[in-house]
């Protein structure tokens, strides 16, 4: 069995066949959004916490990624760029709608999978890191996400956030520190039982 044409490209390659023809285009695009799709809607899901909300950032999400294609965009770092469009269109919808953000404990349940058993005790562990995140101011949880949950490197936060490596460090050093004071009092109270 001989591995597709779109599978051998590059995506940078991918994003100039965007401009081409409507057959080359859409397989294009069609590539792009396997290699890119379950990235883009799990860093959608855990900054917008509802399920709902983030398959409407993830949906416009890929809509603005093509149209930007079409308007002749010069592409270096299709991952990176995506996810920048992510961040923007998330970050829009919650200063559009900030009282509707109020079920990060959800991000974590759905995150993990229901398939996986979880003691009492780390279920409530879990909900207080998802608290623990909402309670950080934006760029921090931000920060902390891309991090330890889509890992990538401090560069690639920095390109995706618009700041220096060195900002994005202490940003995420700092999201540690406070989630930290936050879970203190109940690892303590853990480690005494």
């Amino acid at each position: 069995m001989s591995i597709p044409k779109s599978y051998q490209k590059t995506d940078l390659e991918l994003f100039d066949e965007l401009t081409g023809e409507k057959r080359t285009a859409e397989a294009a695009f069609a590539e792009l959004y396997r290699r890119h799709a379950s990235r883009v809607f799990a860093y959608c899901h855990r900054i917008m916490g509802s399920y709902e909300q983030a398959q409407d950032a993830f949906q416009e999400t890929f809509i603005k990624f093509f149209k930007s294609a079409q308007a002749g965009r010069q592409m270096t770092n299709v991952a990176a760029y995506l996810l920048r469009i992510a961040r923007n269109t998330c970050l829009n919808t919650m200063r559009a709608a900030p009282q509707q953000m109020q079920q990060s404990a959800q991000i974590i349940k759905e995150f993990h999978g229901a398939s996986v058993p979880y003691s009492l005790e780390n279920k409530e562990l879990l909900q207080l890191i998802s608290m623990a995140l909402e309670l950080l101011p934006e760029n921090y949880r931000e920060a902390f996400v891309l991090r330890e949950y889509d890992g990538l490197s401090y560069s690639e936060i920095a390109e995706i956030v618009d700041t220096s490596p060195t900002n994005v460090k202490m940003r995420v050093f700092r999201a540690k520190q406070r989630i930290r004071g936050i879970l203190a009092p109940y690892l303590k109270d853990l480690s005494n039982t």
